[in-house]
């Protein structure tokens, strides 16, 4: 079996075609959808990236492998100590590890691991390619390097690929060559000039007010990324820029396509399209960012064109993209691992089963400590930092009136709030109960100073006061 999986960073499914958006981003990974499975309900257990990528790898909720934040002691993974063998668990019971199980050959493109010191994530793979730009390499830099692999290696019976590519990722950074793709195309219609004059006057982190300053500090540099937001219109700046990072993403992933037709393995190898996690592109408010536990930065695509899977199936159910160890276990009848916090979505691929959890947890501690449970059309965020934003401790979203995060019903909808508590306690309780320490690494970032990002905020706020 061949399987190339795409790890697509920052990547909204609502900004695909396959998953009903208006504009023309993405035809490639549409095709693929249109050969595959497609899944709306799709999240990230933890975000953002070094969170979410270790809980994937590793099989783990963040509670469970102790990433949750970009920094202090929940930015490393927790250890076995003296319990530990000759070899530790993860080298053993990583994703790409237990694949190796199939003979088969496991590689990574993606310069994750430098980015964020996250070294653990190269653990079960045998080869790793680290392009050199730190996550702010664009795609025409990655291609070659994948080319190269895909030429040495396509042709061989068993490979796993992991490709990441970063051109989503704010600050938007498409060569200038490229030009908008959009510049015609109306934006989003439910940013309402109520709206825009109601998020511009948001303060905080991530608020337009804060992008106007980073355009001033940090993005000048960038041509996409340096206007300051005054009107509605200038929002162009962020949408249709964010959109053209899709776009040009997409062209590459055609190419790589087009190498594998030109191999003559196409139609034999396993396509798996995601993301780490989304982009907030207004919700709550705020822009350009991946801060939270909510629909915007945890809401992730998946797309599976599997060798004799089903073709043109979209699947509702709830599933998280930690599922996927014990799916690929499944499918490739391999032992999954022990540890692994997984549920197998098998069936679904091969037999086109609807599937899925009653409610997912998800969870953000880089930017904002936040826990939020997924459930029938409802959002519930609990916030126990609010990272400088002025989130309230409770917010509540109906996500199938208000998919964008505007209208916070937990003051009327307290029925549905204590649902959502006695939902998320009976999750941490079974969390707390399947390990082999008392510490929740939620509670470590709060006594270590609150998330990594506030922190930077506020030494940054404090500064230009």
């Amino acid at each position: 079996m061949r399987i190339l999986y795409l790890d697509l960073d920052s990547l909204r499914p609502d900004h695909l075609g396959c998953y009903g958006y208006h504009r023309n981003t993405s035809p490639n990974i549409d095709s693929i959808a249109k050969e595959g499975v497609t899944f709306t309900n799709y999240y990230c257990s933890d975000a953002p990236c070094l969170p979410s990528r270790s809980a994937l790898m590793s099989g783990r909720f963040g509670i469970h492998n102790g990433i949750v934040g970009h920094g202090g002691t929940a930015a490393d993974m927790r250890r076995e100590g003296a319990k530990r063998e000759f070899n530790d668990r993860l080298g053993m019971e990583s994703l790409p590890a237990i694949l190796r199980q199939a003979a088969m050959k496991t590689a990574s493109i993606s310069t994750f691991a430098e980015r964020h010191s996250a070294w653990t994530f190269n653990a079960g793979f045998q080869e790793v390619f680290n392009v050199g730009g730190r996550g702010h390499e664009t795609a025409e830099q990655v291609l070659p390097v994948a080319l190269k692999w895909l030429e040495d290696n396509g042709e061989s019976e068993n490979w796993f690929l992991h490709l990441n590519f970063w051109d989503p990722h704010t600050p938007y950074r498409t060569p200038e060559s490229y030009g908008n793709p959009f510049e015609k195309e109306p934006l989003p219609d439910w940013i309402t000039e109520d709206a825009f004059e109601l998020h511009r006057s948001k303060k905080g982190q991530h608020s337009i007010e804060d992008m106007n300053a980073l355009a001033k500090s940090h993005y000048h540099q960038h041509f996409r990324h340096h206007l300051e937001i005054e009107n509605r219109d200038d929002l162009r700046v962020i949408f249709d820029n964010y959109d053209a990072g899709v776009k040009y993403l997409d062209e590459h992933l055609g190419k790589v396509f087009s190498k594998l037709r030109e191999l003559g393995v196409m139609e034999d190898t396993a396509i798996l399209i995601s993301a780490d996690h989304g982009e907030s592109l207004g919700e709550l408010g705020i822009y350009s960012e991946h801060g939270t536990a909510d629909e915007a930065t945890c809401h992730i695509p998946m797309i599976i064109r599997w060798p004799g899977g089903k073709k043109g199936i979209v699947e509702d159910g709830l599933h998280y993209h930690l599922d996927l160890g014990p799916t690929l276990a499944s499918l490739l009848n391999l032992k999954g691992a022990p540890s692994w916090d997984g549920e197998s979505y098998a069936d679904t691929i091969l037999e086109g089963q609807s599937g899925g959890r009653e409610y997912l947890v998800i969870s953000q501690c880089a930017h904002v400590c936040q826990r939020s449970i997924r459930f029938e059309d409802w959002l519930y965020i609990r916030t126990y930092h609010d990272g400088h934003h002025g989130f309230p401790k409770e917010m509540l979203f109906d996500l199938k009136h208000d998919p964008y995060e505007q209208h916070n019903l937990a003051e009327v909808r307290k029925d549905i709030c204590m649902k959502a508590v006695y939902l998320l306690n009976e999750w941490h309780d079974n969390m707390m109960s399947s390990m082999d320490c008392d510490i929740d690494p939620l509670w470590t970032v709060l006594m270590e100073g609150g998330p990594y990002h506030a922190k930077e905020y506020a030494s940054s706020s404090s500064k230009d006061a």
